[in-house]
Formats: C-alpha cells, structure tokens, sequence
C-alpha cells in the first residue's frame, strides 16, 4: 500500500464526489483515479479493496463536513440559548448545502451499509461517535435541553437535509429558515 497522506486524502475526496454524483455502484477505482486526476492505477494502489475505499470513505467524510473553527468561534460567542441552538443549526444547513457532494456521499454510504455489513460496523461507529460527541458538546457547553434534546434535534434535521439535498421541492427553498427556526422552537426548552 502507498503511503503519501495526502495522495490518500484527495483520493478519498474524489471517492466522495464519485459517491454523490455515480451512486455506490458507480464508485471504482478507475472513476476515482479520473475524478482525484492521477493516472489509472492509483487508487488501487492505495485501497486494499472496494470495501477499504468505502471504510475509509466512512472515516473521512465527517471532515468535510465540519465547522469551520474561526465561524463557530463566532458564533459561540453569544450566550447558551435557544438563539444560539437556532443560529448553530442555520450554520449546519449552511455547511451541508454548501457540501452537497458529502452529505449525499454520506447517503449513499449509509444505502450501500445496508448490504455490506462491514461499512455497516464503520459507519454505525462513526456516526455514533459523532452523535456521542455532539451530545457531550452540548451538555458540556452549558446548551439548553438534555440528551434527548439532542438526539430529536439530530432526527430532526437529518430529515430535513435530505428532503433539501434530494427533494427540494417537498419542503420549498422559501420556507426553509423558518422551519428549521421551527425545529428548533418546539425540541429545545427555552433557559
């Protein structure tokens, strides 16, 4: 296996961006090698299988998807509320329009989980991960609500990012800050 880090994560990125555009069947290793730019060949020289691909895939995607630390700094400026909820999550859907390409690789990795049970184990670990760590976040910075608070606003807005991010039309591009100001009203308690 090569082992240039960097070479490994464009490959990864590109992995990602064959997922959302191709779907699972349309991810190989000759559509990311074209995708990542690089001579065919590559890829496979990285990736042990399809399914270290899609493992490693499973592990990066979050990256892309993270806040940006110098926008949450900002926002965590303002006091523990249920403003702050509202503004964090305009943030989120912020984030993953802009990052389409990952939160619908995302999708479909959780699609092609439901068939291969080891992307099942490494998905399930990581986004339990992440939600553990989003639980632990919000308790620990003093956010309004409980876990349980956290867990119905994750539902909440993983419904609402694939309705936006499939179906735009389900939920109109118009009404969309209100409803996620909405989500926010009716999960978190007020102070």
């Amino acid at each position: 296996m090569a082992q240039n880090p960097a070479r490994r994560t464009a490959l990864t990125d590109a992995a990602i961006d064959v997922l959302a555009r191709e779907g699972a069947r349309g991810l190989t290793f000759r559509a990311v090698d074209a995708q990542a730019g690089v001579p065919a060949g590559t890829a496979s020289n990285y990736f042990a299988n399809r399914d270290d691909l899609l493992n490693r895939v499973a592990r990066h995607i979050h990256h892309r998807l993270t806040p940006d630390p110098a926008v949450l700094a900002e926002l965590l400026r303002a006091p523990r509320d249920r403003a702050l909820v509202t503004a964090l999550m305009h943030d989120l859907l912020r984030r993953i329009t802009a990052e389409r390409a990952g939160y619908l690789a995302m999708l479909e990795l959780r699609l092609e989980a439901t068939r291969r049970p080891g992307v099942r184990d490494q998905l399930t670990g990581t986004i339990r991960e992440q939600l553990e760590a989003n639980i632990a976040y919000h308790l620990d910075e003093g956010f309004p609500g409980d876990r349980e608070t956290v867990v119905l606003l994750y539902l909440a807005m993983t419904g609402l990012l694939v309705e936006h991010l499939t179906l735009p039309g389900v939920l109109g591009e118009d009404g969309l800050a209100a409803l996620v100001d909405t989500v926010v009203e009716r999960i978190v308690p007020l102070d």
